[in-house]
């Protein structure tokens, strides 16, 4: 707010987040079946927006099987006692930014 005694304007200021982006992108894990398989990725800053992990085409949530950590930016999959139909692309998603291993 101005005021000059007689004269008064008034302005607001808005502020976005920007989106966060992938800085360390996944790296290819290989394991031995019933062994855990870890993967991490780091983000430019913590963030709200929605981070979503995916084996193949599906969408992963922590269960009993599969384990989502997040510390800081630092995102983490862990699956659990991998079998042979575990093998296949993982991706995590962020916004517009994708990293796949």
């Amino acid at each position: 707010v101005c005021d000059t005694g007689d004269q008064q304007t008034t302005a607001a200021v808005s502020v976005k987040e920007s989106p966060a982006t992938i800085v360390e992108m996944l790296k290819d894990v290989t394991t031995c079946e019933g062994e855990d398989a870890v993967f991490e990725c780091r983000l430019s800053r913590e963030t709200a927006q929605d981070a979503q992990w995916f084996l193949g085409d599906v969408p992963l949530q922590s269960n009993e099987m599969n384990e989502i950590r997040v510390q800081g930016t630092r995102h983490t999959l862990i699956l659990r006692k991998v079998t042979l139909e575990d093998c296949g692309p993982i991706s995590f998603k962020v916004g517009q930014h994708t990293s796949a291993a």
